[in-house]
């Protein structure tokens, strides 16, 4: 019986280790975006948690302060529990390999990760296995430095243009005031090299927010910013651009609204979103034609040249913003983004996760977070 027991705990450690290093593999070293249960089991939890201290109740500025801890201490959680899963595995291990009870095993596994030599294993076999566990324990330390450069060099990209859309659209964004400061400016007809900054821009956002899941967690230096609603400003802008404003087209603008959509909805897929991918262009969206008319009167009354029918550009603007209507405020209530017309003022009650974050149905309701 003790043969059995002993071969029992060897194999359970084992498998433990595993899933440690296949973890640390797929979500560290793989540049794929992958979803990893013991990854999302640790995110998730620590999601809960969080999501306890920012209440709904609480006003946004408190709810902000909360949640910009949980992606910086979600992404240090994984190594640590990953040392802690790799510690009491072998501690099965060497309780398996050697016959001095379960502290002399705790004791033997924690000198061997921690690489202190204090408790000296008695035989090869458990010397074998220190070695494999001072080894793992040293590459689990060593990935999560070399991961955090790369995540926070990701951020800083994405976040320059965050801000410099401040400059062109307001915080929060709204193509109404991007239009028209950019007519006022003199720049409205020279957009085509701003959609094909952020062209770029949502590229590389897909790129790394698949790559590095947590990415999409980490807010923004200014609390009234997002990565979510600058990609809705930008989209609705280019949206409106051209369905309303009358102005000779250019390929420019469409491509930036398929790179957006395209964008997001890679990372909804990536957490678990549903969605529909060949949406019809008369499908509902959550933006009504009274705040649609209400943007036409704004650009109006500014002198921007906008075209007559008013019905044709609302049918026109419906059939841009239906690509990419349901995934955006999805991911808006998601990550929590601070108010944002069009945006987060209408974010779903609950997204649609699936893999390892659990299927829910989708609600969709109008509700300001600020």
């Amino acid at each position: 019986m003790n043969v059995v027991v002993d071969v029992l705990l060897v194999g359970l450690g084992v498998v433990a280790v595993v899933i440690v290093l296949d973890a640390a593999i797929r979500t560290f070293v793989v540049p794929r975006g992958s979803v990893v249960l013991f990854t999302v089991v640790v995110f998730r939890v620590l999601k809960r948690i969080f999501e306890v201290f920012a209440s709904p109740k609480r006003g946004y500025e408190a709810r902000d302060r909360v949640m910009a801890l949980y992606a910086p201490i979600a992404l240090l959680a994984l190594p640590a529990v990953s040392i802690f899963v790799v510690f009491c595995a072998f501690a099965a291990i060497f309780a398996g390999l050697e016959e001095n009870g379960l502290r002399s095993a705790l004791m033997t596994s924690g000198s061997s990760l921690f690489t202190l030599g204090f408790e000296r294993p008695p035989d090869l076999p458990s010397a074998f296995a220190a070695f494999g566990e001072a080894t793992i324990g040293l590459a689990v330390i060593a990935l999560l430095i070399a991961y955090l450069p790369t995540i926070y060099n990701a951020f800083s990209r994405r976040e320059v243009a965050v801000t410099d859309l401040a400059i062109r659209a307001g915080t929060p964004p709204t193509p109404g005031q991007m239009i028209v400061r950019a007519h006022l400016t003199g720049f409205l007809l020279e957009l085509d090299r701003f959609w094909e900054s952020w062209m770029a821009w949502f590229t590389e956002v897909q790129e790394t927010h698949t790559s590095y899941g947590s990415l999409a967690f980490f807010r923004s230096p200014n609390p009234h910013r997002s990565w979510v609603t600058a990609a809705g400003g930008v989209l609705d802008t280019a949206a409106m651009r051209l369905a309303l404003v009358d102005i000779p087209p250019t390929p420019q603008a469409p491509l930036c609204i398929r790179s957006g959509y395209l964008c997001l909805r890679e990372i909804a897929g990536f957490f678990g979103f549903d969605y529909d991918d060949s949406p019809a262009p008369d499908d509902p969206i959550s933006v009504t034609r009274d705040e649609f008319d209400e943007v036409c009167r704004m650009l109006i009354e500014a002198g921007v040249p906008v075209h007559a029918d008013h019905d044709q550009a609302w049918r026109d603007f419906a059939g841009w913003r239906v690509n990419y209507d349901r995934v955006l405020i999805s991911l808006a209530a998601f990550v929590m983004a601070p108010y944002a017309p069009w945006v987060s003022d209408r974010s779903a009650v609950e997204p649609l996760p699936h893999y390892g974050w659990g299927k829910r149905r989708i609600a969709m309701a109008r509700r300001v977070q600020h």
